[in-house]
């Protein structure tokens, strides 16, 4: 449990360092695109969890979105996956409806998630086999959803996009409603404690799910892609995650559909 402990501290720890850097000045970049944007304080962020991973555990490893960890190319061993800002967008629009998110696996298997919503200060932590908590309350187990009586996160981008749109349309179709909160590592506590009952997207990279995977399955919740294959930890890949009635319903819809598979794969380097 030092891991465990060590982790509710240091998520708490980065919170604290990005509600106080924010209040001064700091720059806005775009990355792959000018709507993919990073700032000072993500790269801040992600360098003190860096170090203070490696100051207390010298060999752990460490992948991080802002470039920690790039010649990292297996599972073995203690790795630390981390987002420092999950919903960068939202942080410099609004300065709020972002997290910290940090997932834990010990030789490729799921040890811890901690996901900090930080302007509300709510910590989502949870052991792998020793249930989920939203601070220091245990969350239940998720119920079963038909997608006709639910709630689905769902970004409307992907409504519009070539090759895929026409599935996504049918989905937002079928649904009660669709809500984008802007942050997978949100959206993924919202689905565990089911004020969502599954989020999709077409795209994420394993520092937007690694944490909230976790967390999810202690509340009896399923994650894979979209084509209901298993999630790798190191490759970007799509996601469903939800539970396990309404996970079933939505792959119907992406598993028949064959243009779909088609762009799934091209996007994803697979053949």
């Amino acid at each position: 449990m030092e891991i465990y402990e060590f982790g509710k501290e240091l998520i708490n720890e980065a919170g604290d360092f990005i509600r106080k850097r924010m209040l001064e000045d700091f720059r806005v970049d775009a990355k792959l695109n000018p709507n993919d944007l990073v700032t000072d304080v993500d790269h801040e962020t992600e360098a003190f969890i860096y170090d203070r991973i490696l100051e207390r555990w010298p060999d752990h490893r460490i992948i991080g979105e802002e470039g920690h960890g790039t010649d990292v190319e297996d599972t073995c061993g203690i790795l630390w996956i981390v987002d420092p800002i999950d919903g960068t967008l939202n942080f410099v629009h609004q300065l709020q409806n972002f997290a910290i998110s940090i997932g834990v696996y010990i030789d490729g298997e799921p040890y811890a998630g901690f996901i900090l919503d930080v302007m509300n200060d709510n910590l989502y932590h949870a052991g792998a086999g020793k249930g989920a908590y939203k601070n220091d309350t245990r969350l239940g187990r998720v119920q079963d959803t038909s997608l006709a009586k639910s709630l689905v996160a769902l970004n409307s981008n992907w409504v519009i996009k070539e090759g895929i749109g026409r599935t996504f349309t049918e989905v937002v179709r079928d649904a009660r409603s669709t809500r984008s909160y802007g942050s997978a590592a949100l959206d993924f506590v919202n689905t565990a404690q089911g004020i969502v009952s599954a989020a999709l997207f077409f795209r994420l990279h394993p520092w937007d799910y690694a944490a909230g995977m976790i967390i999810l399955a202690e509340t009896g919740g399923i994650t894979t892609n979209l084509l209901g294959e298993e999630i790798s930890i190191l490759n970007r890949d799509s996601v469903l995650a939800g539970n396990p009635g309404i996970h079933e319903e939505l792959q119907q819809y992406f598993i028949h559909d064959e243009e779909f598979i088609t762009s799934h794969r091209k996007a994803h380097g697979e053949k």
